[in-house]
């Protein structure tokens, strides 16, 4: 046998070993993946710049509320930034988020059992954020930001969500440079001793501006069959193809909740007003694959995505 047909054949017996297996985590000390009902993390943001103004707290108190009521509706886990990272947004310093987050993940931890995710991709924040109760890192560069990051999680035993990127977040769209993004982040959690038991992967739908800078002024432009603006069309394509990351072997998180392609399909610029087709879309992702969906809308959310694992377990797909 050839060397080339012997490494074809090697590489075919690991992807059908990796799709036998059963891809299943702890988000905190929720279980999530096949077996398990769709979880649910809400988001709530610290940040006057994030584009759905309807997630913004400004207090304590009030993402004490928010959360009890998200709770209540059925959410498993809340996650909490203080950086927005969309196209209009600016970093801020560490020490401003760190100083606007931390009190607020110590008060979501003292009010709730529920696991409490910080939106972080800095090394310091997330140390702190595990000092004040956290107990899942959501890293949107994939470990890929800050060195430090890793290291951080491994020795704080925390879980993690961990997003595509090849160098800054959101700069993949294909579906197979986002499968190497993603195992490059899984590489990462194997030199630091993070348990692939710990971790769940997220795509990176969205428009992020990394991915619309590389896209440049095709960006915008019609794109595909229906003529979508083509940062929208790779949106839908990555949720089409999603069930291809399956064979990464870990949870899959979407995150689609009143992003930008939804209003772009439906022509809806307001994100106030894409609740139904984010509903639609988290439907989808369900049917392809997601084990775990982060959403605005807890208890609408919950409703499609009962009905979606009612589907898709009754055509007997897992």
């Amino acid at each position: 046998m050839g060397e080339n047909l012997r490494q074809s054949f090697i590489r075919a017996a690991r992807v059908l070993a990796e799709r036998g297996r059963v891809a299943k985590a702890v988000l905190g000390k929720v279980e999530v993946g096949e077996g398990r009902p769709v979880a649910i993390i809400y988001a709530l943001n610290l940040s006057p710049d994030t584009f759905f103004k309807g997630s913004i707290v400004r207090s304590e108190r009030e993402a004490v509320g928010r959360a009890s009521k998200a709770l209540k509706d059925g959410a498993h886990i809340i996650d909490v930034g203080a950086m927005s990272t969309g196209p209009k947004s600016k970093p801020i310093p560490p020490q401003r988020e760190r100083r606007e987050l931390i009190p607020v993940i110590r008060a979501l931890a003292r009010e709730f059992d529920a696991p409490i995710s910080a939106d972080t991709q800095r090394a310091e924040v997330a140390d702190a954020a595990i000092g004040a109760g956290a107990t899942v890192i959501n890293d949107i560069s994939g470990l890929k930001s800050d060195p430090k990051m890793a290291g951080v999680i491994a020795g704080a035993g925390c879980s993690t969500l961990l997003m595509a990127t090849k160098h800054a977040p959101g700069d993949v769209y294909e579906i197979n440079e986002i499968r190497r993004a993603l195992r490059g982040s899984l590489r990462i959690c194997r030199e630091h001793g993070i348990p692939p038991r710990k971790v769940v992967i997220d795509p990176a739908i969205g428009y992020w501006p990394a991915r619309l800078e590389r896209l440049g002024e095709r960006a915008n432009k019609p794109y595909g069959k229906r003529a979508y603006p083509a940062a929208t069309f790779f949106d839908l394509r990555i949720l089409a193809e999603l069930g291809r990351l399956k064979e990464l072997n870990r949870p899959i998180c979407v995150g689609i909740s009143r992003k930008t392609f939804v209003g772009k399909v439906l022509d809806l610029p307001d994100p106030a007003d894409r609740l139904v087709g984010s509903l639609a879309a988290t439907a989808i992702a369900v049917l392809n694959g997601a084990s775990v969906v982060r959403t605005h809308d807890v208890l609408e959310t919950i409703q499609a995505i009962r009905v979606a694992e009612a589907i898709r377990d009754a055509g007997g797909r897992k």
